[in-house]
């Protein structure tokens, strides 16, 4: 045993690595649906630094790998964020969250206070651990010391299982009713038109008779598929192409042209085909649908856009993304055309503007060291939190002239997710040694106010957004989700509210409440020393 130790101490870097596969091997395992994922880092980082005192490794790799998750998530979350800021549902679950996440830190600062047993940094620590976030915990860390890792270590594991317990209570107790998720599968519908009232109607006519979400693609006539045109008069023996995210309503409209005719037009690929391509050149990047003007030559049309494994639905002002693929129905002879206008380099879709996060991290790090003057405190500056901040306005704007700062989701999940794997990884280590003597002591106190704090901070979050606000369930648990901060939870939330609103709820939340997180830690810490 001695010699591993000694060979852990001389080789850093081995350890650090070590650390990162057995975590995430343990964060891989599942209890009854419950895994740590990558806060299975930490905990065999805190096993490896106690029992190697002696290994160190450099403070500036924690920090680097923050602040690659912060921007990160920044660079993701920022349109999100900002239209939390102005839409009345956005604002109600922005003050939600506000109010949980101040009646939390009031518990761990007020049990501090009366309680002399639970000292001020690892009370803080708790907080940051209850809700499981890292940057929160990076702010202590700067005031206090790694003392505050402590209290994060011991309450990180109930941050991410009592919320779980508790949504999964309500959602058995009370059975919520949430709205069916609406399909974003591409269906397509053949029909003859043998209605007379709309020969003669133009196709725009035509499908003003149409409900939403369906819309006619491609009309035959003869033995030749065209792509639709809103100027073209529909004629008898014509068969047109409707598509649609919902078969029965397609199936439906039928009716109102006439009888279905499967196949026919499908099968003819001599004129229109289909296919999809990726998005990778950097002018589609942020482009609304609504904006994409395909050139009238290519006579061709977009049917589809798939992001990562989902469908989505198309609507005027859905953003095309890197890495999207788009389905678009033209003749072959257009397709060469197609992949230069959209790039379709797949390769592309994992690369990202080192310029850009340059720059955006430049921006970021010099914003978070200006000093602020407080009223009856002192100075204060944002740190970690300004680096947040910067990068959610380059995230919304996502490009400034030659700068990129967009990057497409693959590129983005891989940069967080290293980021957030390093910053657990040393912060483990190099707490490790204090960690085992703290945790023999008070563990148990830690534990218990951890769980209070997570708890506090789930039950304010859906009693003020429940029956107060009165947001719809599915809403509530992606907002608890965002204030409560692990993608784990998101994945719960989802699970018991499957619609695509706790991903929307969890994207306006989490920015916000981070940097909310860090400046009251920060702000508490200047106070409190």
């Amino acid at each position: 045993m001695t010699a591993i130790t000694t060979f852990f101490s001389h080789q850093p870097m081995f350890a650090l690595f070590f650390t990162i596969a057995a975590g995430y091997l343990l964060g891989a395992v599942s209890v009854k649906g419950l895994s740590l994922g990558s806060g299975a880092v930490l905990f065999v980082g805190l096993a490896v630094g106690a029992a190697v005192p002696d290994l160190v490794l450099p403070g500036m790799l924690g920090n680097l790998g923050l602040l690659l998750f912060l921007y990160g998530v920044g660079i993701a979350y920022g349109a999100q964020f900002f239209r939390g800021l102005t839409t009345p549902d956005g604002i109600k679950a922005n003050l939600a969250a506000l109010l949980a996440v101040i009646t939390a830190l009031a518990l761990a600062v007020g049990v501090a206070w009366l309680f002399p047993v639970f000292a001020l940094p690892e009370a803080l620590g708790a907080f940051a651990g209850a809700g499981t976030s890292t940057a929160a915990l990076q702010a202590a860390l700067a005031v206090f010391g790694t003392s505050a890792a402590t209290g994060y270590s011991v309450a990180y594991p109930v941050g991410v299982a009592v919320p779980i317990l508790l949504l999964g209570l309500y959602n058995a107790v009370f059975k919520p009713k949430t709205a069916a998720p609406a399909s974003s599968a591409l269906h397509l519908e053949e029909i003859d038109v043998a209605e007379f009232s709309v020969l003669g109607m133009t196709l725009l006519e035509a499908a003003a008779r149409l409900p939403d979400g369906v819309a006619i693609v491609a009309l035959r006539r003869g033995e030749h598929n065209l792509v639709a045109d809103n100027a073209m008069r529909i004629e008898p023996g014509d068969r047109l192409l409707v598509a649609g995210n919902d078969q029965a309503v397609l199936h439906e409209v039928a009716t109102r042209f006439g009888p279905a005719h499967p196949g026919g037009m499908l099968h003819d690929r001599s004129d229109l085909d289909y296919d999809r391509f990726f998005i990778s050149t950097a002018s589609m990047a942020g482009l609304p649908l609504s904006a994409l003007a395909l050139p009238a030559g290519l006579n061709a049309r977009v049917l589809h856009l798939r992001r990562g494994d989902a469908d989505l639905v198309l609507n005027p002002g859905r953003l095309l993304e890197m890495g999207d693929r788009v389905g678009v129905l033209a003749p072959r002879s257009s397709f060469p055309a197609l992949r230069k206008l959209f790039g379709d380099s797949v390769r592309s879709t994992g690369e990202v503007s080192y310029i850009g996060i340059g720059v955006g991290v430049t921006l970021g790090l010099a914003f978070g060291v200006i000093v602020w003057p407080l009223p009856l405190i002192g100075q204060f500056s944002f740190g970690f939190a300004g680096l947040l901040l910067v990068a959610l306005v380059l995230g919304w704007r996502r490009r400034s002239g030659m700068f990129q700062w967009a990057m497409p989701i693959p590129a983005n999940l891989v940069v967080r997710n290293f980021g957030l794997t390093l910053f657990l990884a040393v912060v483990g280590i190099s707490s490790g040694a204090t960690f085992a003597a703290a945790i023999a002591n008070d563990g148990l106190l830690y534990l218990l106010l951890g769980s209070a704090i997570a708890a506090t901070l789930v039950i304010v979050t859906m009693v003020i957004a429940l029956f107060v606000f009165r947001l719809p369930f599915d809403s509530v648990v992606g907002i608890v989700a965002g204030t409560t901060g692990n993608p784990a939870i998101l994945a719960f939330a989802n699970r018991i509210a499957p619609t695509d609103r706790p991903d929307i709820g969890y994207a306006m939340i989490f920015p916000s409440m981070t940097v909310l997180k860090i400046v009251l830690v920060q702000v508490i810490g200047v106070v409190g020393r």
